[in-house]
């Protein structure tokens, strides 16, 4: 049995958890509303303040969805409940964010700036000039919009320069040594 898969999920109060055919699940919390059809397999319940996940059977792909089907579920009630954020910090002299509306205006070292449009649902934030703050309901494109600014400008290994999570580390390199 799936160790994850075999979680229920508590619905906290304030969210209001909707089924219907077909595996479609809408959440409704205090931050959003969230949807999405899950793996038509599954049977998935929806009562006494739980959500359960049950597979039909033991084949390797209903084991593999089941897992998944129950943490896309979580993830829909946390998300409308509390929210994803994610933190990136640029490093580097004169490399900076600037914000204006809807638009995250990037300088890092190359000969234009780079515009990006926040996606709908996701709302970044500049916190002085080297730090920004990717918010929203939905957990995958809070990653991937996460994913797509630092893949701008990569952390590299010698001087540690780059857009990076605040919380990933970069493992260094030793440059080149002098001649002998």
């Amino acid at each position: 049995m799936s160790r994850i898969g075999k979680m229920p999920i508590v619905i906290p109060p304030g969210v209001d958890v909707k089924l219907e055919d077909g595996n479609k699940l809408t959440v409704k919390g205090p931050k959003g509303t969230l949807e999405r059809k899950l793996a038509t397999e599954m049977e998935i319940t929806v009562e006494n303040g739980e959500i359960t996940v049950k597979r039909p059977n033991d084949l390797k792909r209903m084991r593999s969805l089941h897992g998944l089907t129950r943490t896309l579920a979580s993830n829909m009630v946390i998300g409308v409940n509390d929210g994803y954020q994610k933190t990136l910090e640029i490093v580097g002299t004169g490399w900076r964010a600037a914000k204006a509306g809807k638009t995250l205006t990037l300088t890092l070292g190359y000969s234009h700036p780079v515009v990006m449009e926040d996606p709908d649902g996701v709302e970044s934030v500049v916190e002085g000039n080297n730090r920004i703050h990717v918010s929203g309901i939905d957990k995958e494109k809070v990653g991937q919009y996460a994913a797509n600014i630092r893949a701008k400008r990569p952390p590299e290994p010698y001087k540690g320069k780059g857009v990076k999570y605040s919380t990933e580390r970069i493992r260094r390199k030793a440059g080149k040594s002098g001649k002998k």
